[in-house]
């Protein structure tokens, strides 16, 4: 059974030469969230991308992100995830993870579409065997046809996009965790692309979503975290925590 559990976690990334460069120090802070610190050395940064952050996830539960722009929540994703690993504090992560807020890691741009879905399926934690027998659910939804055989390089985005999108909703994870809910291609195929995902949200044992609209966040999630300058501020029901959000925003604008 998938469960997660974040006990104190926090997480810092140094950025080094980063002094003095105003700007890109700005967007570094905007873009992982927390805040910057001063490091010993001074041609050192250190952001505090999520700081002391605890709490527990079971099956059935499908939980919602929400905070404003550099609040911690893509860094936290990105813990779930298991790209970012805890500078300090504990994390625990049992059950296949499928992440979709990068469609593309792991493509290769200069290998076939084929060697691709198999390259993907493998980052997403098939075996081999697996990534195989994926292949034909990928070509009937992605519909690219003989493009399969040829380099992705050759393809429009919105092509790539198809694939990237059939590959990453081909394998059922246990805990699937989404930023943004993905609109892709044209309309018949977002159509078909928004049912597949709504039946792989109905099959996760626990979902995490990141978005800046409430009622995705009404609609698919059971609960809500409220991020804020990397600390989680409120662990509840999503209406009283989008409540708690959208005070805390209206009290900074005044």
């Amino acid at each position: 059974m998938a469960h997660v559990l974040l006990d104190n976690a926090s997480v810092e990334l140094a950025v080094y030469n980063a002094r003095g460069r105003a700007l890109k120090s700005e967007i570094l802070r905007r873009t992982v969230g927390g805040g910057l610190q001063n490091d010993r050395d001074r041609s050192v940064q250190v952001v505090k991308a999520l700081d002391r952050v605890s709490f527990e996830a079971r099956d059935g539960d499908r939980i919602g992100l929400v905070g404003g722009n550099g609040a911690g929540k893509t860094s936290l994703l990105r813990v779930l995830s298991r790209v970012y690993p805890p500078t300090s504090g504990r994390v625990s992560i049992q059950g296949r993870v499928s992440a979709l807020f990068d469609l593309s890691m792991g493509m290769d741009v200069d290998a076939s579409g084929y060697d691709n879905i198999r390259m993907r399926s493998i980052m997403l934690g098939c075996d081999y065997k697996q990534a195989e027998a994926i292949i034909p659910d990928v070509e009937e939804f992605s519909q690219l046809g003989e493009f399969l055989d040829l380099p992705i390089r050759t393809y429009s985005n919105g092509m790539l996009l198809r694939l990237a999108f059939a590959v990453s909703t081909a394998v059922h994870p246990d805990i699937l965790i989404l930023d943004e809910i993905i609109g892709v291609g044209d309309a018949e195929f977002a159509e078909r692309a928004e049912k597949r995902l709504h039946a792989m949200i109905e099959k996760a044992s626990i979902m995490f979503l990141a978005s800046h609209k409430n009622d995705a966040i009404m609609s698919f999630c059971n609960r809500a975290l409220w991020m804020k300058g990397g600390r989680l501020m409120i662990d509840g029901k999503p209406q009283d925590v989008l409540a708690a959000y959208a005070a805390d925003a209206k009290g900074e604008g005044e």
